[in-house]
């Protein structure tokens, strides 16, 4: 009997110990950081001209990051555009930034310093070039710019890159065709306002600020780039290839007096850093992207169309490791 009841007494003990012990690997691993460890320091998100969609975007992305990761501090440049973005990224003056696909494309075949270190992090929402004119314009049409004051985007914007390529498409020479006028979206609208200029260009998300908020001041119109100058804009194998005809929604700017769909020119947006980037960093920086879209989305509605299903596609840049990383991580 004695030793029935010492058998019991040490497997009860033995049952204690090991559930001591699963208690204190509990405990240990509430306690103790687990991964890897949280990014720190600071870093620098190249965005665009001040009333733009890149920069309202940035200011409301830098809120979520410092949600996400409160030891890094992230500082926030604006720039031209696109290609001055790129620039800034390639040579480690930015360490992120958002960039048209056919800046990209060109950046990479001008082969330019730093392009083959380029990579994205994920394709964001779709710019849509908009041609805003006064509501009694005569402007109908691309081809009617021919000795009009037009406002064509800053050398190193995206905007001069597909104002020229659009207007070479209608048969106009950007630079004798018309009187090119350089300046941003943060100047156009007081320049049409004041008629000191006939005629703007404009590439960004819907609804863009800047023209909405000219549409309230002034009644504008915006002139329809149909297919037939989207065919003549792409050319096989060229960078031309990433624009592809679209349509503006009627309701994208209330105020504006088509009050009817427009058709345009698209291209994509990518999120952009390169192969420095430290892996970690590239993922929960794309992550935070991801997950703040509904939140940013609110006011800034070209962020409502970030897709995890097509985020992916950063085509015509690589995919960063630390972006395939949280890819492979959040598979839908």
């Amino acid at each position: 009997m004695f030793p029935v009841l010492a058998r019991i007494g040490r497997r009860r003990a033995l049952q204690g110990a090991v559930a001591v012990l699963a208690v204190c690997g509990l405990l240990l691993w509430w306690l103790l950081p687990t991964g890897a460890p949280a990014p720190k320091g600071e870093i620098t998100f190249s965005t665009g001209v001040r009333t733009g969609v890149y920069q309202r975007y940035g200011v409301l992305l830098e809120e979520a990051l410092r949600r996400d990761m409160p030891e890094l501090a992230v500082r926030l440049q604006t720039s031209q555009g696109s290609q001055e973005n790129l620039a800034r990224v390639a040579s480690g003056d930015a360490d992120f930034t958002i960039a048209t696909a056919d800046a990209v494309a060109k950046y990479q075949r001008s082969g330019r310093k730093g392009a083959d270190r380029l990579r994205g992090c994920a394709r964001l929402y779709d710019d849509y070039v908009q041609l805003v004119v006064p509501k009694d314009s005569e402007i109908r049409s691309v081809a009617d710019l021919r000795g009009r004051q037009v406002a064509v985007g800053q050398e190193g914007s995206g905007v001069r890159l597909v104002s020229n390529r659009l207007l070479t498409a209608a048969g106009l020479d950007p630079e004798r065709d018309v009187k090119p006028v350089s300046i941003g979206i943060d100047t156009m609208p007081g320049r049409l306002e004041a008629r000191t200029i006939d005629a703007f260009f404009w590439s960004g998300g819907l609804p863009t600020s800047a023209v909405r908020d000219l549409s309230e001041r002034m009644p504008v119109r915006l002139v329809p780039l149909g297919p037939e100058l989207v065919e003549a804009l792409q050319k096989p194998g060229d960078i031309t290839r990433y624009y592809r005809s679209a349509v503006m929604p009627a309701d994208a700017y209330a105020k504006v007096s088509n009050h009817a769909a427009v058709p345009t020119v698209a291209v994509a947006n990518l999120l952009v850093t390169t192969d420095r980037t430290d892996p970690e960093l590239t993922k929960r920086f794309t992550e935070t992207v991801i997950a703040s879209r509904d939140r940013i989305g609110r006011q800034v509605h070209a962020a409502q169309l970030v897709d995890l299903r097509t985020a992916i596609y950063t085509d015509p840049l690589p995919l960063h490791e630390g972006a395939a990383l949280y890819y492979r991580s959040a598979k839908p």
